[in-house]
């Protein structure tokens, strides 16, 4: 299975505490965060990473070279940033398989199981599947809704009525052909979460949630940047 990693990002946000580095190659315990990431999926069956790489894209292609362990790397440069969205079109055209891909977040780690969240997504006939975390209380995250078969309708910015929101956790299984029709948008910059999303939910697409209760984190923000060693230490042990 193919996995494209959207890795284009500015991090801005991260600047205080990482100043010279793109964000996924923020130092964890002395290792770049990108390295959990490879080391997680290809251990979880991923034979071939695609990197959407824009800022410092040199850096990071020097860290991971073309060979990741058993696994196969290569990388799309963005012109300039082209945000999740087009960075995930942008990379799409480099897949070689025509089943369903994953596409991860380059700043988050989810342990997800990939066969768990592929099963669902097969049974179910998803054209997309986002894994969900359970987050302790409103934040930055977007809201999940849903509707009364379990399909995902919106993600919003407003605090809903539950007290443990489900927020998307930066893991998707996608339709090989479902990003067909956007094929004209791949060197346009738009958001993946904030654009591209509500494009298939007006669209009636069908966008199912697979809940997962396992280690997140996302280090876009300095204040969980500084909690991701605790949070990964779980996982050190084994990869």
């Amino acid at each position: 299975m193919e996995a494209i990693i959207l890795a284009g990002g500015l991090g801005t946000r991260l600047r205080p505490v990482v100043p010279d580095l793109p964000k996924p190659l923020a130092p964890i315990r002395g290792r770049p965060f990108l390295e959990y990431l490879l080391d997680y999926w290809e251990a979880q069956g991923i034979t071939r990473f695609i990197l959407s790489v824009g800022y410092k894209h040199n850096a990071i292609r020097e860290c991971l070279g073309t060979k990741y362990k058993s696994a196969d790397v290569t990388y799309t440069v963005e012109p300039e940033p082209l945000g999740t969205g087009g960075g995930l079109l942008l990379s799409v055209e480099k897949l070689e398989s025509n089943g369903p891909f994953l596409a991860l977040n380059g700043d988050t780690f989810f342990a997800v199981d990939r066969n768990s969240l592929l099963k669902h997504h097969l049974e179910s006939r998803a054209d997309m599947t986002l894994s969900l975390v359970e987050v302790s209380e409103h934040n930055r995250f977007g809201e999940i809704r849903q509707d009364k078969e379990g399909w995902i309708t919106s993600i919003e910015t407003s605090p809903g009525n539950s007290k443990k929101p489900l927020v998307n956790g930066g893991v998707y299984i996608i339709a090989r052909d479902l990003l067909n029709i956007y094929k004209d948008k791949a060197s346009t910059k738009f958001s993946l979460e904030g654009e591209l999303l509500p494009e298939l939910f007006k669209n009636k697409k069908r966008v199912a949630g697979f809940l997962s209760k396992t280690t997140f984190i996302d280090i876009g923000s300095p204040q969980d940047y500084n909690r991701a060693a605790k949070v990964l230490s779980r996982h050190c042990g084994t990869l």
